[in-house]
C-alpha cells in the first residue's frame, strides 16, 4: 500500500471563510468524525479570488474558478486533504489529479427571491431594483419581466440580506439552499418555478473534491454519496462542458430523476432576457453525461451559439 493510500490520524478540509462555506464544512467534518469517530478532522479557511474581489462583477474578472482555484492549489500541493464547495462554483473541467470524490444529497436547488415586505415576483412594484451578482438570474429575471432593474449585488449571505434590510434594494435573488442550510429560509419571500428560473449547474449541491490518487480519502468520503444527486449533477455539467461556460455565464440546467428515468432541462439566454433558448431531453440515467451533452447542442443548434459568443467576446 503506498503511503497516500495508507490511514492517518488527521484530515484537513479546505473551504472558504464564508459563514455558508464553513457550515457546509462543517457538516462535513461532523459527518467523517461520525464515520470515523477516531480520527481529527480540521477545517483550514482559503481565502479564494472571488472572496477578494467584491466591487467588480465576477463575470468580468473571469468567473470560473474564482472560488476554487486557491483550494484546489492546496490540494495539489498536499496542504489539505479534502475540499468542500458549492458545487456550482466547481468549473466543468477539474485540474489533473483532482477529482470530485463525493456528491452528498441535494438541497433545494431554487433560485429564491427576498423582499423586505414578502411581496413575489409578479407584485414587485414597476422597475423594481433587484440584486443579483449572476448573469444566469438577471436574465431570466429580465425575461419575466422587462421593466426590472437589475443591480450588481456582491458579498457572502448576511451581507447581501443586510443590504436588502437597509433599503438598497426591492428585491434580491440568493439560492434558496443556502438560506435553508443556514436556517434563514423564513427570508424567503417566494422560491422561483423551474419555469421562472432554473438554476445554476449543480446548484444546491455540495461537491468534494479530493486527489484522485489519495485512498483513503476518497473510501471514507464515498460514504457520504447520494448516487441519485451525482447522476443529475453530472448530466447538468455535461450540458456545461459542452458549451464551454463559467458560474458566470447566462447557463442553466437543471435535471430530475425519477426511477430509472433522467430528464434534464436546460437553458441559454442572453442578458437582457430578450433572446431566450430552452429544451429539455429525457433518457434513461445510464445516459447522464450523453442527455447533458446533447441538450447543449440542441441549445446551440437553436440560436445558443452566437449568445454565448457575444458574452465571450464582451468578458
Amino acid at each position: 500500500m503506498s503511503i497516500a493510500n495508507q490511514a492517518r490520524s488527521t484530515l484537513v478540509i479546505g473551504t472558504r471563510g464564508s459563514q455558508l462555506a464553513l457550515w457546509q464544512a462543517e457538516w462535513v467534518q461532523g459527518q467523517l468524525k461520525n464515520l470515523a469517530p477516531d480520527l481529527s478532522v480540521v477545517l483550514k479557511r482559503i481565502q479564494t479570488s472571488g472572496d477578494k474581489i467584491q466591487d467588480v462583477p465576477l463575470a468580468k474578472v473571469g468567473g470560473k474558478g474564482l472560488f476554487v482555484k486557491e483550494i484546489e492549489e492546496a490540494l495539489l500541493r498536499k496542504d489539505i486533504d479534502l475540499a468542500v464547495h458549492s458545487m456550482k462554483d466547481l468549473p466543468a473541467v477539474l485540474p489533473n489529479g483532482l477529482t470530485i470524490i463525493c456528491i452528498p444529497e441535494r438541497e433545494d436547488p431554487r433560485d429564491a427571491l427576498l423582499t423586505r415586505d414578502g411581496k413575489n415576483l409578479d407584485a414587485l412594484p414597476l422597475g423594481a431594483q433587484v440584486g443579483t451578482s449572476s448573469l444566469r438570474r438577471q436574465a431570466q429575471l429580465l425575461h419575466a419581466r422587462t421593466d426590472l432593474q437589475i443591480e450588481m449585488l456582491r458579498g457572502n449571505v448576511d451581507t447581501r440580506l443586510r443590504k436588502l434590510q437597509e433599503n438598497q434594494f426591492d428585491a434580491i435573488v440568493l439560492a434558496a439552499s443556502g438560506l435553508k442550510r443556514l436556517g434563514w429560509e423564513t427570508h424567503i419571500s417566494e422560491c422561483l418555478p423551474l419555469d421562472v428560473s432554473l438554476p445554476a449547474i449543480g446548484q444546491g449541491a455540495l461537491g468534494i473534491e479530493g486527489r484522485e490518487d489519495d485512498g483513503f480519502v476518497r473510501d471514507l468520503v464515498a460514504r457520504l454519496e447520494h448516487y441519485p444527486t451525482r447522476i443529475t449533477v453530472m448530466a447538468e455539467r455535461a450540458l456545461l462542458k459542452r458549451l464551454e461556460g463559467g458560474c458566470q455565464v447566462p447557463i442553466a440546467g437543471h435535471a430530475v430523476l425519477q426511477g430509472e428515468n433522467l430528464t434534464l432541462d436546460g437553458l441559454v439566454a442572453s442578458l437582457d432576457g430578450k433572446r431566450y433558448v430552452r429544451c429539455s431531453l429525457s433518457g434513461s440515467l445510464s445516459e447522464a453525461e450523453s442527455i447533458g451533452t446533447h441538450v447543449a447542442e440542441e441549445l446551440l443548434g437553436r440560436g445558443a451559439q452566437p449568445i454565448l459568443q457575444e458574452i465571450y467576446g464582451a468578458a
